[in-house]
């Protein structure tokens, strides 16, 4: 991952060291003497222009160019041969040499800036030293009108700079951009999960972020739409016992006491289906919202207990478990257990009597595979991919019941990260298979 922390470290640390080196740069450069005698337009062809002179025309030919550089640039010239001796008189000044001594020879102290140069003859082989002194004030003067370059170099920097600082605002500030339009959208109910898909791609937190938003909007454009499914279903299902205790009602008032006697059991048992009604749609919307941390499950243990209650619950049906050693994962242990319940129920509605209920439990690979058969019916293929839905019930069924128990058992295996498979047995009857991995929210491998 290219971490977005290091690289804007990097950027910032990049840029004040590129600024801090570009000054320090600029002022050695400004004040070196190399820089000084191949800009100066008095120096950079004094050397080469003098010997040429005096090799060519003699002495006094070339005390004349000395002469004429100190009129137009104010630079006195003196050279000294190998021997350390003059060449020709030069235009120091006679005590200039005194005084450079009594000063220490500290550029400081000194009035003018003395500069050396040596230049070897390529006729004669003959070596020269050109030592110059210019003055502090035509050296200053000559400095500003000469700051073009070293200004215009400062400028390209600060060009790149800006444009630098511009890329990583950029890249700071156009996800941040997206994210904000996708956190928009999702408040609006307007999400569309390829609206970060670019975002996604990236190798940065970023990407990280945007793909933790997208498991976010994924996950609550699925509860809304879960919870308004849920109302509409609700709303629905409460109109037909709601019908059915008004119209007992309204018969109680008219009938005499003995009627009234005979309606009572039936006002009873329109109640008590209302209040199985509601407490299965509480059951189904506590399994979305419940924010309490997984736990380790001991499943052998868990599916005893339910097999006990099943046969207990119904002695006449026979339940038989088939189920491996030491089955444990982390998880909800009541989501299980209400999920696994609602799967015996549902076979118990259509197993006939005589024959065993079978509830396997396996473990395949980072997952496990908890499944429960009946010997019923079974359902037919069309309708197979609609069981699981909420208030759904096949076509041609009369086994009681509100159709919340499979879309329980579905949406705990989904709150595990799992699934929930509904097929119809080769052998005959009805199969339900829970898939739930080892550890809540893996994804596991088909």
């Amino acid at each position: 991952m290219r971490s977005l922390f290091w690289r804007i470290l990097a950027s910032f640390w990049l840029a004040i060291a590129l600024v801090a080196g570009l000054s320090i740069l600029l002022g050695h450069m400004l004040n070196q003497d190399a820089w000084i005698l191949s800009r100066h337009p008095g120096l950079n062809t004094l050397a080469e222009q003098w010997t040429q002179t005096y090799e060519a025309q003699g002495e006094e030919a070339a005390q004349d160019i000395l002469e004429q550089r100190k009129r137009q640039y104010h630079i006195d010239v003196q050279v000294l041969n190998e021997s350390g001796d003059p060449v020709v008189r030069g235009t120091f000044p006679r005590r200039a040499a005194a005084f450079e001594a009594r000063q220490n020879n500290d550029d400081r102290r000194l009035p003018w800036r003395r500069l050396t140069d040596e230049y070897t003859s390529a006729k004669t082989g003959d070596t020269y030293l050109l030592i110059y002194r210019i003055p502090h004030p035509e050296l200053d003067a000559w400095h500003r009108e000469s700051l073009l370059w070293p200004l215009s170099a400062l400028g390209i920097a600060l060009v790149v700079l800006t444009l630098f600082s511009l890329f990583v605002t950029l890249s700071i500030t156009r996800p941040l951009n997206r994210l904000r339009g996708a956190v928009h959208d999702l408040g609006q109910t307007t999400y569309q999960q390829n609206s970060l898909v670019k975002l996604a791609n990236r190798r940065d937190e970023f990407g990280v972020l945007a793909n933790d938003f997208n498991r976010m909007g994924a996950r609550l454009q699925s509860l809304i739409g879960s919870q308004r499914q849920l109302l509409r279903d609700v709303s629905h299902e409460l109109r037909s016992p709601l019908a059915r205790l008004r119209i007992a009602l309204a018969l109680a008032e008219r009938a005499n006491p003995e009627e009234r006697e005979k309606l009572s059991p039936r006002l009873t048992r329109e109640c008590d289906r209302l209040e199985a009604l509601i407490s299965e749609i509480l059951v189904l919307a506590r399994v979305d919202a419940d924010n309490a941390s997984a736990e380790d499950v001991d499943l052998n243990a868990l599916l005893n207990t339910l097999q006990k209650d099943a046969q207990l619950g119904s002695p006449e049906q026979t339940v038989r478990l088939d189920a491996e050693p030491q089955l444990n994962l982390k998880g909800w242990p009541t989501m299980i257990e209400r999920a696994v319940d609602n799967l015996l129920r549902n076979a118990q509605r259509f197993n006939p009597v005589g024959r065993s209920i079978e509830m396997q439990a396996v473990r395949q690979g980072e997952r496990i595979v908890v499944s429960v058969r009946d010997h019923g019916p079974g359902v037919d293929a069309e309708h197979l991919s609609q069981l699981g839905e909420p208030f759904y019930r096949a076509p041609g069924q009369t086994a009681a019941g509100h159709g919340l128990g499979l879309a329980i058992a579905r949406r705990a295996a989904e709150r595990h990260g799992g699934s929930l498979v509904l097929a119809n047995h080769p052998d005959g009857g009805f199969i339900a298979s829970l898939e739930l991995p080892l550890v809540p929210g893996a994804v596991v491998q088909p």
